[in-house]
């Protein structure tokens, strides 16, 4: 498991919201191409 800082590293804030589509709820987890964002895992 990948733990990326998204509020240091500016760069993983970029995957992040390539991934989430825009939303800025953390954690964005992406397994084998499924992603789920948020703690309730939308």
């Amino acid at each position: 498991m990948v733990y990326k800082d998204v509020e240091r590293d500016k760069a993983a804030l970029e995957e992040m919201l390539k991934h989430s589509k825009g939303r800025r709820d953390v954690p964005v987890i992406v397994d084998e191409g499924k992603v789920t964002i948020g703690h309730g895992g939308s």
